[in-house]
């Protein structure tokens, strides 16, 4: 068996994370200019690869562009919550069902993938970092849904990943709620080891409207 190598991140995916990380910290603040000098010397760095990386966050949705203004970090509001979860609630749980059933018939390797998801996220709550934990949420739902057998369902849901990271931290922040959706967490691994699809399904269709109301709660409808 040939030997395998790990690339170095390139100076863009580097620049990428750390905005990333600082608008999951609140670092950056919402709706904060994002000027590429500053930041290219902030973390010592040409213009080159923080405009690239900016391009990346817009696509993604943690930045926004105007014509006038350049690049901030997105607002979230109860339109986008709205948008997102929408998003997820008609997907998602079907996405994890399809997931579950062909975990079940031995086609996927991803339950380990999410528990590990889920002893990341428990640190990350010991360590009180948000955007870890957030990440660490978002690692675990990708690895429920992305057995789901429709590369078309995984980009879509991949799409909205980041915007969910930002309404989660946002959400958090008003309503630490962290050890409830941990508990939930746990459940719906549970239900997907159990090979119980249905209710794997369900579940997660719970967590994710419940959060919904949540989040809806504390930025107001």
């Amino acid at each position: 068996m040939p030997p395998t190598f790990s690339l170095p991140a390139s100076r863009t995916e580097v620049v990428l994370e750390e905005i990333r990380r600082g608008i999951l910290t609140k670092e950056l603040r919402p709706g904060q200019p994002l000027v590429e000098a500053e930041l290219a010397q902030r973390l010592g760095v040409s213009k080159t690869p923080v405009r690239e990386a900016l391009k990346v966050l817009s696509n993604s949705g943690l930045v926004t562009f105007s014509p006038y203004k350049g690049a901030s970090v997105r607002v979230v509001d109860a339109e986008l919550a709205k948008a997102v979860y929408d998003v997820r609630l008609v997907l998602e749980p079907e996405a994890v069902r399809r997931s579950v059933e062909a975990a079940a018939q031995g086609r996927s390797p991803l339950l380990d993938e999410a528990a590990a998801a889920l002893k990341e996220a428990s640190a990350a709550i010991t360590a009180r970092d948000n955007a870890e934990l957030s990440l660490a949420n978002r690692r675990f739902h990708r690895a429920l849904y992305r057995g789901c057998g429709n590369p078309l369902l995984i980009d879509i849901l991949d799409d909205l990943k980041d915007r969910a990271a930002l309404i989660s931290v946002v959400g958090w922040e008003a309503n630490p709620s962290w050890r409830k959706e941990l508990t939930e967490h746990k459940a719906i691994l549970a239900a997907a080891k159990k090979g119980d699809a249905d209710a794997a399904a369900e579940l997660v269709r719970a967590h994710i409207g419940d959060f919904l109301e949540r989040i809806l709660g504390a930025i107001g409808d």
